[in-house]
């Protein structure tokens, strides 16, 4: 019951994907129905919208039918946001195989998960021959809370039929989460950009929930199924089931901590939609407050306390890697400018940290730095004063001095301070969550081992092709596996409210810090 021959001849991968999704997804998806809406502890929950993902063929599903629900656990468990994260925030999890029922059990105890919410299934074939895939479909739910009340904890289980985490011996498996506070309340945040599977992701994810974030932000590249990361179906080694493993890998932490993407070019997966995104709308449900939900789901804002944070998708201005380039037509850039105005005018945010995956500057002998975001998006980040930038796609650490029109206004050395409103705008490169490193031109430079180096070596991507240059701006250069922690210090009216940023090791150990500070509203 798959794609006829005569017609498989002259269809891309991608336009049987649609043929399959068109014709099977009426019979073969699980859809989540209307419930009727009820308190808990003041909040309300409501399931999400329909599945709209792709579906298996038939022949690929008879087996799991069979399976007895009491057999079959669920995992991958990752929270993310909605669009206020003080109300609304959305549960997601995989099951191995098809189950009945599935739903999220939610309460305002561990003992009482009372209020039972049926979830949204969005199944995702990949056929043998995408790839290094074998014939694999993957189950991904979701139920999409919201009317919840402000800095509260939660507890909850998600489930289905035969395996309920209500019951006694199944209570290990209940998760929490907080939503944001109502008002403007000290908090931490963590980030970092290309992570995959193995040991060091691994390692960077246990000291994660140490640091005791609100949320978690990851600058693109997430699982590595794709590792070519060209965005084209041409690419090769593809697997599929490289997700079932990072999902499993950093469930530890995104169980209760609301884990929020960008995409880089490592998450165009071409096989599934012509933007590359189809898979990822799968696996995640993230605000819906972007410019264009169809071509960019990976942008969108949110504001947390006195901070708002903005995810955008380089892919769309990138001149390295240009799948997508131009794919947005110019809406993104309008609608970045529109956010970063409304919040700096907003009363109550004081920060805006933007985060995406290709560099705006780093010197790194691998990517360095993109044009497309230096030409589009820096002199945005510059007029509005955008107090931190964080990205991915060079596996290192790397942070610069302050920054305006291409040269340091100011020299920011381990430990000093930037002053966005007068200075100039911060870049932090978290790239080294825990794929193979990259390489500098220049020695390693981090807390407590500075060698300063007046001049680095590095290029820029442009359309015309990588342009060498040599950079004053490279502060701090640490070579191994890394990732980021953000301190938000609210302050009164008038009063100097800070950021403190923290470069910390695999090891533990802090290889950077400084701090950005302006006048609270």
């Amino acid at each position: 019951m798959g794609v006829p021959e005569r017609l498989a001849e002259r269809m891309s991968m991608a336009e049987q994907h649609e043929y399959l999704r068109a014709r099977f997804s009426r019979r073969t998806m699980i859809r989540g129905g209307a419930v009727t809406l009820g308190a808990v502890a003041g909040g309300a929950f409501v399931p999400g919208a329909t599945a709209r993902a792709a579906v298996p063929a038939r022949d690929t599903a008879p087996a799991a039918a069979t399976v007895d629900g009491a057999h079959v656990a669920p995992f991958g468990r990752h929270l993310a946001w909605g669009n206020d994260p003080r109300t609304e925030i959305t549960v997601s999890w995989q099951v191995p195989v098809a189950v009945k029922k599935p739903f999220i059990r939610i309460g305002a105890h561990p003992w009482d998960l009372s209020r039972k919410i049926e979830a949204e299934v969005r199944t995702l074939y990949t056929p043998a021959g995408v790839g290094a895939s074998g014939d694999h479909t993957q189950y991904y739910l979701h139920a999409r809370l919201a009317h919840l009340r402000p800095g509260r904890t939660y507890y909850y289980g998600v489930g289905h039929q035969g395996f309920d985490p209500a019951e006694p011996h199944l209570l290990g498996t209940v998760g929490t989460f907080t939503t944001a506070p109502a008002h403007k309340a000290p908090f931490t945040f963590t980030a970092f950009g290309d992570e995959g599977v193995g040991y060091h992701g691994l390692a960077n994810n246990s000291l994660l929930l140490g640091q005791n974030p609100a949320f978690h932000l990851h600058a693109g590249d997430i699982a590595y199924a794709d590792p070519s990361g060209a965005g084209k179906t041409t690419d090769t080694g593809f697997d599929a089931r490289t997700w079932d493993s990072f999902l499993a890998q950093t469930e530890t932490v995104a169980k209760q901590v609301p884990w929020m993407p960008a995409y880089g070019n490592h998450d165009m997966e071409a096989w599934y939609s012509p933007n590359g995104y189809g898979g990822e709308d799968a696996r995640w449900t993230l605000p819906d407050n972007g410019p264009d939900r169809k071509n960019l789901p990976g942008v969108y804002s949110f504001v947390y306390g006195n901070t708002a944070v903005i995810s955008l998708d380089a892919n769309d201005i990138s001149y390295e890697i240009p799948a997508n380039l131009g794919i947005s037509g110019g809406t993104q850039t309008t609608w970045l400018e529109a956010q970063l105005k409304k919040f700096r005018a907003a009363k109550d945010v004081d920060f805006i940290v933007v985060f995406f995956h290709h560099c705006a500057y780093c010197t790194s002998t691998a990517h360095a730095s993109e044009g497309g975001v230096r030409q589009e998006w820096v002199p945005l980040f510059e007029k509005y004063t955008v107090d931190l930038v964080i990205n991915g796609h060079n596996h290192q650490y790397e942070r610069t001095d302050v920054i305006k029109a291409g040269e340091v206004t100011k020299k920011l050395p381990v430990g000093d301070t930037a002053y966005p409103e007068t200075d100039g705008v911060v870049y932090v490169t978290a790239g080294a969550a825990g794929r193979s490193l990259y390489a500098f031109s220049a020695p390693d430079t981090y807390e407590g081992h500075e060698h300063e180096t007046d001049s680095v070596a590095s290029f820029v991507n442009t359309k015309d092709g990588k342009v060498h240059e040599t950079v004053a701006w490279s502060r701090v250069r640490y070579l191994n596996y890394s990732f980021l922690r953000v301190d938000v210090s609210p302050a009164p009216r008038g009063r100097q409210t800070t950021l403190k940023v923290s470069g910390i090791a695999e090891t533990g150990a802090r290889i950077d810090h400084f701090t950005v500070s302006r006048t609270a509203k």
